[in-house]
């Protein structure tokens, strides 16, 4: 063990955590500018805006269907085009959608910053976050998330383990005041159903979601007005569950690698690949939500992913261990098993 320390040392005398020179800050900057803008006319439209898709389209035989399909490119240019308009015309609305795309923002660079910070506290070579912006509806949210790539070994498996949770647990914090303030500023709307506000849509609460709703005596059965920060909120919640679930590179995977090693990293991993596309079919059969199918999907991409090991294998100390509990209540609080429901 002292020579797998040593060499440890040698290693990162020689190779300290590199720092990000001005024309890497502005790449990153545009990246998280681009996904701000997107985010922005995400927020606005449909499920989590108040923008109609498509209002007059309603195809209903084969060639009608044909022909909205041959003009969908069209359609999709004039919305996103109009909805831009709409935004750098009516400041109000141009409200909404920051308040949207700030609030996920700020979910999605507190959850990345966790990892980059922890990384250079450890020496760990890291670049600054990737921000991922998609066109409006191909990206629901506007965005993939974003990410942070590791440059260099993980010098040991506490390391491996402080720098997988710091993201979810940051991420976390960010999104409670911005899931508080969702809840709070809800208002139900008299003698309409859900479904009419967000396009046949129904999201699934996370039990903080509940437990918030419970103290402010929210009734979210009730019809309510499409509200930005709850669905920042919801859909940081969904982040954080989905990164904890424990496979592959995921934060959850790192967690779990940290603390068992590679074998049961490598059984939890087949085991939420199993759970989870037992979940897609359940939840495509019996709630009509498709969302398990992409998650099952992105589980069985995830298991193939070979976990890198640690120079340094020392186990982790009981604090640890307690702080993994801290991450399963998140998760608990986080996840929910159908997160979309068609109807």
């Amino acid at each position: 063990m002292s020579d797998i320390n040593s060499l440890s040392n040698q290693f990162f005398d020689l190779r300290e955590a590199r720092r990000p020179n001005r024309r890497t800050w502005a790449k990153h900057a545009l990246l998280m500018l681009a996904a701000l803008s997107t985010m922005t006319i995400a927020g606005v439209l449909e499920p989590f805006g108040f923008i109609p898709i498509f209002p007059d389209s309603n195809p209903q035989t084969g060639a009608e269907i044909l022909k909205f399909l041959f003009s969908l490119p069209q359609l999709y240019l004039e919305l996103v085009t109009e909805t831009a308009k709409r935004l750098a015309t009516r400041p109000e609305e141009l409200k909404y959608g920051l308040s949207f795309s700030l609030s996920l923002l700020a979910i999605l660079t507190a959850h990345e910053s966790g990892h980059y910070v922890t990384c250079r506290l450890y020496g760990v070579n890291a670049t600054l976050p990737f921000f991922i912006p998609t066109p409006p509806l191909i990206g629901p949210a506007g965005t993939l998330g974003a990410f942070i790539k590791i440059l260099s070994p993980m010098p040991s498996r506490r390391a491996t383990f402080d720098i997988g949770v710091a993201g979810p647990i940051a991420g976390f914090l960010a999104l409670i005041p911005v899931a508080i303030f969702g809840v709070a500023t809800m208002r139900e709307v008299p003698f309409t159903r859900p479904e009419n506000l967000t396009g046949g849509l129904v999201f699934s609460d996370p039990l903080l979601i509940r437990i918030l709703a419970f103290l402010f005596e929210i009734d979210l059965n009730a019809a309510i007005y499409p509200n930005p920060f709850y669905a920042a909120a919801w859909i940081g919640l969904l982040v954080t569950s989905l990164n904890l679930i424990p496979s592959g590179q995921l934060d959850g995977g790192h967690a779990v690698f940290a603390i068992f090693g590679r074998r049961v990293h490598r059984r939890t991993g087949r085991i939420a690949f199993v759970v989870m596309a037992i979940v897609a079919i359940l939840g495509w059969f019996l709630y009509n939500s498709p969302s398990g199918i992409l998650f099952a999907v992105l589980l069985g991409v995830m298991m193939r992913i070979r976990h890198p090991e640690a120079i340094d294998n020392a186990p982790l100390g009981f604090g640890r261990k307690m702080a993994a509990l801290l991450v399963v209540l998140i998760f608990i609080l986080c996840f929910v098993p159908f997160p979309i429901q068609v109807r």
